[in-house]
């Protein structure tokens, strides 16, 4: 290879190099955290959810069975991300209005024209307290529909076991815990596999309560960049950034499909299959 080809080329890499590895780039990559947080985070609040929620649809005391009938068919129907922006701002306010009635004076409340009324009621929620709201609103929104898969799973446990339990005098409660939940999860998990799949697809969404997550960065560092001394650095790059993030969810996915397998596989350990 030439030598001014070779130094070309090396001009090119040191450059890309620093370009890929300033700080705002650093700050794109930690933001991944924010994501896999938000995910984990969802997704444990939607188990116990949907664990709750199932619970309550298996009760026999009809006004607990309505309740968790009406948890799993009303959250399903209401748009992710009209509840991911709802709840969060419902509780902010929620909470500055319990503090007004405390912190502020009357007349400070009659007189205000401004929410909150008084400055001492003023909540400031930082980005993690935020990410905390963000995962609650996820596992409250895809608890519903983890309950609905844990409800059927528990239906499709052998009939015959529930009814030995019932005979050797287990209660309700005990026959849920140590019979129905512990093997209901063979037949669960394909269903809670999808649940996952979508609730890592709403974690793009975080953008929209203020948290400078990877979707936020992308369209910042892709939009067209001007410096007053250098002019236009690059024209929209956004496309591109996208598509790194494309990459990235479809890596997410397919290690999030390994891992699934492999619960599958130990789920199923002991259990006669299809085949025998």
């Amino acid at each position: 290879m030439p030598q001014w080809l070779r130094d070309g080329l090396g001009d090119d890499v040191l450059f890309w190099l620093g370009y890929l590895t300033n700080g705002k780039h650093l700050a794109w990559y930690a933001s991944v955290q924010f994501t896999l947080f938000a995910a984990v985070a969802g997704a444990l609040v939607a188990l116990v959810m949907g664990l709750l929620g199932a619970t309550l649809r298996n009760s026999r005391f009809l006004p607990l069975r309505l309740l968790g009938m009406a948890y799993t068919n009303m959250v399903r129907g209401i748009p992710d991300v009209l509840f991911f922006i709802f709840f969060p701002l419902a509780f902010e306010q929620g909470v500055e209005w319990v503090l007004s009635r405390t912190m502020c004076s009357a007349e400070e409340i009659a007189t205000a024209t401004l929410w909150p009324p008084c400055p001492a009621a003023n909540l400031h929620f930082n980005t993690f307290e935020y990410l905390l709201l963000a995962s609650v609103s996820l596992g409250i929104v895809y608890g519903a529909f983890t309950a609905n898969v844990i409800f059927g799973a528990m239906h499709s446990v052998p009939p015959g076991q529930i009814e030995a339990a019932r005979a050797f005098g287990m209660s309700e409660a005990q026959v849920n815990w140590r019979i129905r939940i512990r093997q209901m999860w063979i037949y669960a998990l394909p269903g809670l596999s999808n649940v996952w799949m979508l609730l890592i697809k709403s974690t793009s969404l975080l953008s929209l309560l203020q948290i400078t997550d990877i979707v936020r960065w992308a369209d910042s560092l892709g939009a067209p960049n001007f410096l007053p001394t250098a002019g236009l650095v690059h024209p929209d790059w956004r496309w591109r950034y996208y598509l790194v993030l494309l990459v990235f969810y479809i890596l997410l996915t397919f290690l999030s499909e390994k891992g699934f397998a492999a619960l599958r596989r130990r789920a199923g350990r002991g259990m006669i299959s299809v085949e025998g």
